[in-house]
């Protein structure tokens, strides 16, 4: 799930129909957004576009603290209760007024089982044990857990305001393709895979207070294409037909910056890289062989080699900046004598024969960690897939007899909820591995309704010493997100939340 879509030539813009405004930003990102329905994706992708066009209860800043949005304030009450002060005289791009109304409808839709023209939102789970959402007043609502769950608030920036007269009347099918939010920008046409215009909402009550400066977005247009070929954008970039692409590719960086008229921009990324291991069937059935498969990978190199040394090694699944990381822990060190040593142990002394599948975007890193791996005795072989192809072919670890699968998880959070949860939780929704521990199971149940701060660190840090000497998976490394700019482009910086937000962003010259 790349973030991501492209800006068009001036001449592609003219074919658009769309005539070149003195204020106009052009953006260009990697991948198409899979909808325009807020309740109807788990696509970064897809959010970060959504997020220009609808707010939500409360966001997040850049350095991960939650602040009111849409609120005046939000407040936790007890337990299970939080409770928030809507902002009088917010405004859909249609004129009509955001109400609690409004919330309580666009949080019934997220956690009511088939409350979306009989299918349920592939986002009930970012609300977790929401129960039940009250209208207390035209302006104040409250939000009822089923029971404690102590990342609820970190989880509401997920989660955007939708008008309730608007959704009613689109119906679902209308709302994959139509806009009807109160953000700083709204839609003006999105042609899927192509291009998709957003333009200034005058009416934009400034976004929250917490986050300055407050008041409209700086342009009065935004075009935004989908290029996928980063060649492409790089080109496009240089050329200035463009003012900002997401995914530079590490190759490119000094090009970029050799240009006079580009700069590239970059920022602590919340994915992590590893592969999965099928802990299911041999050879990785063996936990001496997954640790020799740890020990194998030069992360450094790669790193150095291959990413522009713009990322770090990892010692578990988590980032360093998540909260509950366990800084006790190390990376495996590359070690092939160490890892021959496990092979033989495991009953393997001439090696083994393995094969990593990954989707062709990471082609060159998933070649560069096979080579790496084969002085300690693995003979890795890559196959290259389209990435739904893989996905299904991998999503369920006790119908396959795949090997190994180089992929990413973000985490968007910071918390160890949104990733290590869904990846190494047993039967999980992310685990692909087919990894199971009753004891490392019991560490997460337990943290998920932990409220204690300190406790709940303690959990996740547990689990994560067990996950780190049991290695499910191989944990490769936690890059950058890295972007190309024109050095006209002004008040935007990237942001670690790995989405593209708009409204303080300008234009020079």
């Amino acid at each position: 799930m790349r973030h991501a879509l492209m800006i068009v030539s001036v001449t592609l813009i003219g074919a658009l129909g769309t005539p070149v405004a003195a204020a106009e930003l052009r953006i260009g990102y990697s991948s198409d957004i899979t909808t325009l329905d807020p309740a109807n994706h788990r696509s970064r992708v897809t959010e970060g576009v959504i997020h220009n066009m609808y707010d939500a209860v409360v966001t997040r800043t850049d350095d991960m603290k939650v602040v009111p949005e849409i609120a005046q304030s939000f407040t936790q009450i007890d337990a299970t209760t939080y409770e928030a002060k809507i902002r009088p005289g917010i405004k859909f791009h249609d004129g009509s007024a955001l109400t609690a109304e409004d919330v309580k409808y666009t949080f019934d839709r997220l956690t009511k089982d088939n409350a979306m023209g009989g299918q349920t939102s592939p986002r009930k789970s970012l609300v977790g044990p929401l129960a039940e959402t009250i209208v207390v007043d035209p302006l104040t609502v409250r939000f009822k857990l089923a029971n404690p769950w102590p990342i609820f608030s970190a989880y509401l920036p997920f989660n955007q305001v939708v008008s309730k007269a608007f959704t009613e009347k689109a119906g679902n099918a209308g709302m994959a393709t139509q806009a009807m939010g109160s953000g700083p920008y709204k839609l003006v046409e999105w042609r899927r895979g192509d291009a998709l215009i957003m333009e200034r909402f005058a009416g934009y009550y400034g976004g929250a207070a917490d986050i300055p400066p407050v008041g409209p977005a700086k342009v009065d247009r935004v075009i935004v294409r989908v290029i996928p070929e980063p060649a492409s954008r790089v080109a496009a970039l240089l050329a200035g037909e463009v003012d900002l692409i997401d995914e530079l590719p590490h190759h490119a960086i000094k090009q970029v910056e050799a240009n006079a008229r580009t700069q590239v921009l970059r920022t602590n990324g919340t994915r992590s890289f590893f592969i999965d291991l099928n802990n299911k069937k041999p050879p990785f059935n063996d936990a001496k062989v997954r640790q020799a498969a740890n020990h194998a990978v030069n992360r450094q190199l790669i790193i150095d080699r291959i990413l522009n040394g713009l990322a770090v090694p990892l010692a578990t699944l988590i980032s360093p900046d998540s909260y509950g990381y366990n800084a006790a822990l190390k990376p495996y060190a590359h070690d092939p004598a160490r890892a021959k040593a496990l092979l033989a142990e495991a009953g393997h002394p001439n090696g083994v024969e393995v094969t990593i599948d990954v989707d062709n975007a990471f082609k060159e890193q998933a070649e560069a960690v096979a080579a790496s791996m084969a002085p300690a005795g693995f003979k890795v072989s890559v196959r290259l897939w389209e990435r739904t192809a893989l996905t299904d072919m991998w999503k369920d670890p006790d119908k396959h007899d795949r090997q190994m699968q180089f992929r990413s998880w973000g985490d968007g959070a910071l918390d160890p909820v949104g990733i290590f949860v869904p990846v190494l939780k047993s039967k999980d929704r992310g685990n692909f591995s087919g990894y199971s521990n009753a004891e490392v199971d019991k560490l997460l149940t337990a943290a998920d309704t932990e409220m204690d701060v300190a406790k709940r660190s303690k959990l996740y840090e547990d689990a994560q010493a067990i996950i780190h000497r049991e290695a499910p998976l191989i944990y490769l490394w936690l890059p950058q997100d890295v972007y190309g700019a024109s050095k006209r482009l002004q008040g935007w910086k990237p942001s670690p939340r790995g989405i593209i937000k708009l409204h303080d962003a300008s234009v020079q010259g």
